[in-house]
């Protein structure tokens, strides 16, 4: 039968069996299990941040003066001198710690500095014997002053050697780099934060020890994570302040950009704590293969060490890619949570502590610290002091002291004999007795008494620490500055209310992510709308997955803008002064719909309506100053030009007409269009000539040629017969020597008497906007309808030092002139004569519309 639990059994002898409780036993031996993982293994000191293996990796590479100044040495070198000396655990425990230790993504202030592959977030490191280490700059301010008394030390595992209980830790390392563990029946999950803002509270906490949480927290308004991203909604990072247990969400930082001349992407360029690239692509192909994701098209990492991270993720055309992050949001990581559970141990017991409780245990240990490292320099001192005493004392009579000690027999009564002669101490005289005879020569009266002045000083100073607490608060206060200058770096993570507001912090000095200076005010800062962050975020009302495919109007401008406005009415300018709004082509369409962007090569692109900016309409026509360059828009060379757009993908709208500069006409007949191509020809030129003019033109129509040497020709465009696309045209107007078409126009039967024609004369050579010259409008009804392929009549009589038209343009009134920088310029009233001069140039013109 079992034995009582309550009955003492004898020790047991060699080869006996005795027989136990077995309750007792588990219940006593799973206590002793757990109070090991919870003490040695896996909970922080709330002191200095560190769990053992890592104050023993790095109290071991200090003593093997493995400083930043110092090489590089294998990493299998620290983990068999930690492992040999003072952590009998295996090798890749230690390994793992000494991995995270140097990595810049996990750790805030990283503690050793690696050199080789430490590991991504979504791959481990390489071995330890491919990878190097040595200690960080920050990894000294935990390790300064060991030497001096300032921790307990204790014996090491088998005896032979100590350790530290605890680093002196000069700064909060377990607030600013977090810690994660598993123990038995408990964990702890702590985030970093930023170092200059927690060492602002800590010092407020030295100076103020009854400061609330609420005044800490104006200086700590959350966590400052590594790879940087925002923070949405405080209120549980403010809980966890309080109680010590609180979660909040991390969301990727992310922007809208043009992935491709005709395709939007969200590109990612911060990702939430401790998530990697691979594991955001992994989750994005699941959720779009089950149909959770959509809009989507492909997933690129394009992260690397140069550029950081850099995840591109193509968004369909047609669909919002606000809508579609809103949904990347809801079914990936780029949002994540992080549960905040603040548990370590204080006096060697596991504690759950707020923000308050946390920075007391650390000032109470800087404290300490900072108190026994005070004695021990002040019995340093006081021990040299005395020695100098006796110094003084000896020197005086140096060949007395010398006579003295060559008399004596022995040292032991050397040293009684210098006593008694001289009285001194026992360490005075020993002291003189041990020093050589050629130290004496470095020796004189005057430089001794400097040093016992010197040493009395700072004797005053050392005691005046130890007696004044608030004189010993304001040493650790100064240190704390001084380590918060020397490893400070701009705070990452943007911290934003529920609401939208942006919250920062009013430590004195702490960088904002934005580089902006910080309030030193008490309490929370919520940033105006100067101060939003430069990032996507999904709107509070449901945004629409796609965009409707409503009626539009396509418009190029003559300073090479496109936009497009909602209907399908012809816009045309009314009135006003708005910039970029002289249109030189329109197109009606729906929003996700295509449309072609005829170039000066002949070549027809496709363009995507819904990569073009939507602008509202104004006084019956929009104004283009939101717009986009056409060219950031569709694939073309860097000395191409887009002359016109023309719809494309339906045989019902009219065909395509083309003017080039040779005199060329040709229409195009509607639905000549190949399959799956993104661009084609849609005029065969020959080696010198270009596209002027594109639009469309119906039979009824009238078409319209401007030459460089004033002709203008005007003819039916029924006379024009449709050409298939490789075909190259026939002959439009007849040019005399050295003329050139400069304009061309498409004009219904029903707005011929609402059409104008403005030309531009200037010199021969001299460039479009420079240089003097004249402007004349005129109807365009005033020119008689003449056969294709003729000569056409005189539109513009030259002036003195005017010999050719710089710019010409046919169309429905009103016409619009610009100037550099998208401004109007007034034109004249209208001018019957068809052949009469033109008024003077107010400023040169670069495009009219």
């Amino acid at each position: 039968m079992p034995k009582s639990a309550s009955t003492q059994a004898p020790p047991p002898t060699d080869g006996e069996i005795v027989d136990l409780d077995l309750s007792t036993e588990m219940r006593t031996s799973f206590l002793e299990y757990a109070y090991s993982v919870i003490y040695a293994r896996a909970l922080p000191d709330a002191r200095d941040g560190l769990k053992p293996v890592q104050r023993r990796i790095l109290f071991q590479m200090d003593r093997m003066g493995l400083r930043p100044d110092r090489p590089h040495v294998k990493s299998s070198r620290v983990v068999g001198d930690v492992m040999g000396r003072l952590h009998p655990h295996g090798d890749t425990a230690i390994y793992e710690a000494l991995v995270r230790l140097a990595q810049p993504f996990t750790m805030r202030l990283p503690l050793i500095d690696g050199h080789g592959n430490f590991g991504s977030l979504d791959d481990g490191p390489a071995a330890p014997r491919y990878t190097e280490a040595r200690l960080a700059a920050p990894a000294l301010a935990l390790t300064a002053d060991l030497d001096e008394d300032t921790v307990d030390f204790a014996p090491n595992y088998d005896y032979t050697l100590t350790e530290p209980e605890v680093l002196p830790a000069a700064f909060p390392n377990l607030l600013v780099n977090g810690a994660a563990g598993i123990a038995v029946g408990m964990a702890t999950n702590m985030p970093p934060h930023n170092l200059v803002e927690v060492v602002a509270a800590a010092r407020h906490l030295l100076t103020h020890p009854e400061a609330s949480l609420e005044e800490l927290m104006a200086f700590v308004p959350g966590p400052d994570l590594p790879a940087g991203g925002m923070i949405v909604g405080l209120d549980g990072i403010r809980e966890a302040y309080r109680t010590g247990r609180g979660k909040f969400l991390t969301r990727a930082t992310a922007h809208v950009e043009s992935v491709s001349p005709r395709r939007k992407g969200i590109v990612v360029t911060e990702l939430p704590y401790m998530v990697g690239p691979e594991k955001i692509i992994a989750r994005i192909k699941e959720a779009v293969g089950s149909k959770k994701l959509q809009g989507i098209t492909d997933v690129a990492d394009l992260t690397d060490r140069r550029h950081g991270t850099r995840l591109v993720i193509s968004v369909k055309n047609g669909y919002n890619p606000e809508a579609v992050l809103a949904q990347l949001y809801k079914h990936t990581p780029l949002e994540d949570s992080f549960g905040i559970n603040n548990v370590s141990l204080v006096d060697g017991q596991p504690h759950t502590l707020g923000l308050r409780e946390l920075l007391e245990v650390f000032v109470r240990h800087r404290l300490t610290v900072v108190t026994r490292r005070t004695r021990f320099r002040l019995g340093k001192r006081r021990e040299r002091a005395h020695l100098v005493d006796g110094l003084l004392i000896a020197i005086l009579d140096i060949d007395e002291v010398i006579a003295v000690i060559r008399s004596s027999d022995d040292a032991a009564t050397a040293r009684t004999r210098l006593m008694q002669v001289f009285d001194l101490t026992e360490p005075q005289a020993s002291y003189i007795l041990e020093l050589q005879l050629r130290r004496l020569t470095k020796f004189s009266v005057i430089e001794l008494e400097k040093e016992r002045d010197e040493l009395a000083r700072e004797i005053e100073a050392l005691e005046a620490i130890l007696a004044d607490d608030v004189l010993l608060r304001r040493v650790v206060s100064r240190e704390l500055a001084a380590v918060a200058e020397q490893f400070s770096t701009p705070r990452r993570t943007v911290l934003m209310e529920a609401s939208g507001e942006r919250v920062t912090s009013s430590a004195a000095g702490a960088a904002t992510p934005d580089d902006a200076p910080a309030a030193s005010g008490g309490g929370t800062k919520r940033a105006g709308t100067s101060a939003q962050p430069m990032t996507l975020m999904p709107s509070a009302s449901p945004v629409p997955l796609t965009v409707p495919d409503d009626p539009c109007r396509v418009m190029l401008s003559a300073t090479g803008l496109v936009a497009r406005t909602p209907g399908a009415e012809p816009v045309a300018r009314t009135g006003g002064r708005q910039p970029h709004d002289a249109l030189t082509s329109q197109v009606s369409t729906t929003a996700r719909g295509r449309i072609g962007a005829v170039t000066d090569t002949g070549r027809l692109v496709l363009l995507d309506v819904v990569s073009t900016s939507e602008v509202p309409r104004t006084d019956g026509a929009p104004g283009l100053a939101g717009a986009t360059p056409v060219r950031q828009l569709v694939d073309i060379e860097p000395e191409e030009k887009v002359v016109g757009l023309v719809p494309v993908g339906s045989a019902e709208h009219a065909p395509i007409v083309l003017a080039t500069a040779e005199g060329v006409i040709k229409r195009v007949k509607p639905g000549d269009e190949p399959r799956n191509a993104e661009s084609w020809e849609v005029i065969s030129l020959s080696n010198d000539d270009r596209v002027v003019f594109a639009g469309t033109a119906a039979d009824t129509d009238f078409l319209a040629m401007v030459t460089s040497d004033a002709q203008l020709l005007r003819f039916p465009a029924a006379k024009v017969r449709p050409q298939g696309r490789g075909a190259g045209g026939m002959a439009g107007i007849s040019l005399r020597e050295g003329a050139r078409v400069i304009a061309g126009a498409a004009v219904p039967e029903d707005l011929l008497a609402e059409a104008v024609v403005v030309t531009v004369a200037g010199s021969e050579g001299s460039l479009p906007g420079t240089g003097g010259g004249s402007v004349k409008v005129t109807p365009l009804d005033r020119y008689p309808a003449k056969g294709r392929a003729t000569g056409g009549v005189r539109s513009h009589r030259f002036l003195r030092g005017e010999d050719e038209l710089v710019a010409a343009w046919v169309g429905v009134a009103p016409a619009r002139a610009l100037r550099d920088g998208g401004k109007p310029v007034p034109l004249p009233d209208a001018d019957e004569r068809r052949d009469g001069s033109g008024s003077p140039l107010p400023a040169p013109i670069v495009g009219i519309g």
